[in-house]
């Protein structure tokens, strides 16, 4: 359970603190963080929880990462339903305070006719700079195989393990600035589903993509990881 509730924690920090400054703080009259600062909140958050509570669960906060830490055969099958489903409860839970947070201002409503209403992710006329179905799908595959491959390297036996979580933080940052524009960014299911349970319409129709490009692409990482890059030498 101390397992369960680390990924509920970092999860719900995860969307709380990248969701959160994109609703908040990208763009608010005259000064915002901008796309910029919403990719930095998201690998600092990342960055927080990794020594926050990673010694107790891996610090996966991602149902994508539990998949490729899988298929890199560093995470037991039996785990994986249990960390995904507390992964999402964790981002839900954090979509339903940033919610709240926002509806306590005058005027405040969620327009899903609008790409990336309420932090959330999708592709064509739902895509913040109108790529398609297939750019997406491909955008959210690599970037999403290249961050496991970034966790699996940085979390070797091999590796400096000290400096892992600012790796894989600065990792999550460049992949929100690469991405941003095309999908929103997701990289994590758990992260699209919350948002678009709260926007409904045609983004939670979309949620689908954002399941299966970052599952496949950290199964595909974590194969590639495991038969051609781990050094398999005694220690």
């Amino acid at each position: 359970m101390k397992k369960l509730f680390a990924e509920f924690f970092g999860t719900f920090w995860l969307v709380f603190g990248g969701c959160g400054s994109a609703i908040f703080a990208a763009g608010i009259p005259d000064l915002g963080i901008g796309f910029a600062g919403v990719a930095l909140a998201f690998g600092l958050t990342v960055l927080t929880m990794a020594y926050a509570v990673g010694h107790i669960s891996g610090g996966h906060f991602n149902p994508a990462v539990s998949f490729g830490l899988w298929a890199g055969g560093r995470f037991p099958a039996k785990d994986l339903a249990p960390y995904i489903i507390a992964q999402c409860v964790g981002a839900i839970a954090a979509a339903g305070t940033l919610y709240t947070i926002a509806a306590g201002k005058a005027g405040f409503m969620i327009d899903n006719t609008k790409a990336g209403a309420f932090a959330s992710n999708g592709f064509g006329a739902f895509s913040p700079d109108g790529y398609s179905l297939q750019s997406a799908f491909i955008a959210e595959f690599v970037l999403t195989l290249f961050f496991l491959l970034i966790i699996l390297g940085a979390t070797d036996k091999f590796a400096n393990g000290k400096f892992a979580g600012v790796a894989i933080g600065l990792g999550l940052t460049l992949i929100h600035l690469i991405s941003i524009p095309i999908t929103n960014t997701s990289v994590n299911p758990a992260r699209s589903l919350s948002q678009a349970l709260f926007v409904g319409g045609e983004p939670l129709s979309q949620v689908w993509l954002f399941w299966v490009a970052p599952i496949l692409g950290a199964i595909v990482a974590g194969i590639i990881y495991k038969t051609l890059l781990q050094n398999h030498d005694a220690a």
